[in-house]
């Protein structure tokens, strides 16, 4: 199969490169390599694709949200109409819940509403494993580096390798819509550090976050697909070696 993977070099792009690659014909597509949704020429001859790029992150929405607007919706619309007949997969975000409380969050649920007869939208919740960005929680409890925490903040935290797993389930069925993407566990931010025996400063988020962005899983469940990894297991095991 010809897949053209967007955003290949990115966090979970590289993940999905790596594992597909060896049964499939994969093209990557990242603003890295010079490859722009918004203005490169789209490959032909593609079976399926898998639709990673753009901007994320809440904060950098609220000083950018133009450069949101234009990399997630539009560019997300110039593909989907360069492929009008191909199956498409591609990353949503569990914020889409709540799409009034940030750029970022009415980019995605934007990209949800764009019209395509073969899409599915998949609400990643919060990715952590080996390659995600340094400022992310996870990481930071894995170098002992927290500043504070949000201690209203729950969140469904679920690893790469379980997003790649979810990504190949979607591959094999012809689901189309938006599904959530995560565990179906939620975990209290201050629990976390709290069990790792980690010093803090208590900060209540502000209105722009979602306070609980636990997935419902239902119809990955349907597909045979659970989350393999757990979250307090892989601290355990990586805590001492970043």
């Amino acid at each position: 199969m010809n897949i053209l993977l967007t955003g290949s070099d990115g966090f979970v792009g590289s993940h999905l490169f790596h594992h597909l690659k060896e049964e499939h014909n994969v093209i990557g597509f990242d603003i890295k390599n010079g490859q722009d949704i918004l203005q490169s020429k789209f490959p032909d001859d593609i079976d399926l694709v898998i639709h990673l790029a753009g901007l994320s992150g809440v904060r950098d929405s609220l000083d950018k949200p133009t450069d949101y607007w234009k990399t997630n919706v539009i560019g997300t619309q110039r593909l989907f109409e360069h492929y009008r007949d191909t199956r498409i997969i591609y990353a949503s975000s569990s914020t889409a819940h709540e799409p009034w409380k940030n750029p970022y969050a009415m980019s995605k649920y934007s990209m949800e509403q764009l019209d395509h007869n073969n899409a599915v939208g998949l609400r990643f919740t919060t990715v952590y494993g080996p390659g995600a960005r340094k400022n992310m929680l996870i990481p930071k409890i894995l170098r002992n580096d927290i500043e504070y925490i949000n201690i209203n903040h729950i969140r469904d935290f679920i690893h790469v390798n379980d997003i790649v797993s979810a990504v190949q389930v979607m591959m094999n069925n012809t689901f189309r819509g938006v599904i959530d993407v995560g565990t179906g566990v939620s975990n209290k931010l201050v629990d976390i550090v709290d069990y790792f025996k980690i010093d803090y400063k208590s900060v209540i988020g502000d209105e722009t976050e979602r306070q609980d962005n636990t997935a419902d899983t239902s119809i990955l469940n349907k597909f045979g697909w659970r989350a393999k990894i757990n979250l307090y297991g892989y601290i355990e095991e990586n805590r001492n070696v970043n």
